[in-house]
């Protein structure tokens, strides 16, 4: 019997999608004996997709992800992601059916957050990665662009400020508003790089020769600094200075560190902290500390705006 988590299970009866829950044994077993695989143990984490080990023929480790209804979007943005990566940074995808919402990627193993103790080492280790994901992209490419990505936050942050009760200070939404509004002028097509969209240490696992490699690509064409804001909101305990950090990452990179300090704020408010939505290949409990947190977008701003502290434009480096 498939071992489906009740993260997942819930998550569709809410959705009003309890059909699906009867057909997925189905859908895995035919993917199985269409690619002949050997399915394996169900790994837990995620409420956006089914993901459990397999097996190729030839012995490949694998895992297979089905998105629950409603997916397909971020489905088809994270399989152009995963094609134009070819493997170089991130998983190889090694088969993808969309019709079904599935996709077959390479088996990794634990997060870098469970490898790394220490949370300036895993900023520079997942800044490195960000890098090798990176390469040029250009507009023929179906993916959203940053300047998307902005006006989707300028939209939803007011919102959701409302809905919860303002619960925190119109200075703060202000802020992330001028931080967006920014960053979406700065888009350049011509200078947009394939950016992961959602770098933190959970979404970087270790492959067999010791290596890290990304998962759970969001797909985005952008500006570097995109990336590497994300990296801001990693680790919210660490008890560095932010500021410093978005320098040391910009020393690193080579990228603005106006511009990373920036996407470090817009993601900080209106998307919260990673998220921890369906990860390919979730490795035991959720950690807090990491910053990592499930729900979509909304639930994850909602979060985020009752989150203390202000990052104000004015104090960027």
């Amino acid at each position: 019997m498939l071992d489906i988590p009740d993260e997942v299970r819930n998550k569709v009866i809410a959705d009003g999608n309890t059909p699906w829950l009867d057909e997925l044994p189905l859908v895995v077993e035919a993917l199985a004996q269409e690619w002949s695989l050997i399915i394996g143990a169900t790994l837990r984490g995620g409420h956006a997709a089914l993901v459990v080990e397999a097996t190729l023929a030839d012995g490949t480790a694998a895992v297979l992800k089905v998105g629950v209804p409603g997916t397909r979007r971020d489905l088809t943005f994270e399989a152009t992601a995963l094609r134009l990566a070819d493997g170089d940074g991130c998983a190889s995808l090694l088969r993808v059916d969309l019709d079904r919402d599935a996709l077959l990627l390479e088996r990794l193993g634990a997060a870098l957050y469970d490898v790394v103790p220490d949370p300036t080492t895993r900023h520079d280790m997942l800044c490195d990665v960000a890098v090798r994901f990176w390469r040029p992209v250009g507009p023929d490419a179906d993916l959203p662009t940053g300047a998307d990505k902005a006006r989707e936050y300028s939209e939803l942050l007011p919102r959701l400020w409302e809905e919860t009760d303002r619960a925190c200070s119109r200075a703060t939404v202000e802020d992330a508003l001028t931080c967006i509004e920014r960053r979406r002028r700065a888009h350049d097509d011509r200078y947009a790089v394939l950016v992961h969209g959602d770098v933190h240490d959970l979404n970087v696992l270790q492959a067999t020769d010791g290596t890290f490699k990304l998962i759970d690509p969001v797909g985005l064409r952008a500006e570097r600094a995109c990336d590497l804001g994300t990296i801001i909101r990693c680790n919210p305990d660490a008890g560095d200075d932010l500021h410093a950090r978005a320098r040391r990452l910009a020393t690193r990179s080579g990228v603005d560190a106006v511009a990373i300090w920036e996407w470090g704020t817009i993601h900080r408010r209106p998307t919260g902290c990673p998220r921890r939505t369906g990860s390919l290949q979730t490795i035991g409990q959720q950690h807090p500390r990491s910053g990592a947190t499930g729900g979509s977008a909304e639930a994850q701003a909602r979060a985020a705006l009752r989150t203390p502290g202000v990052h104000r434009t004015h104090l960027a480096p």
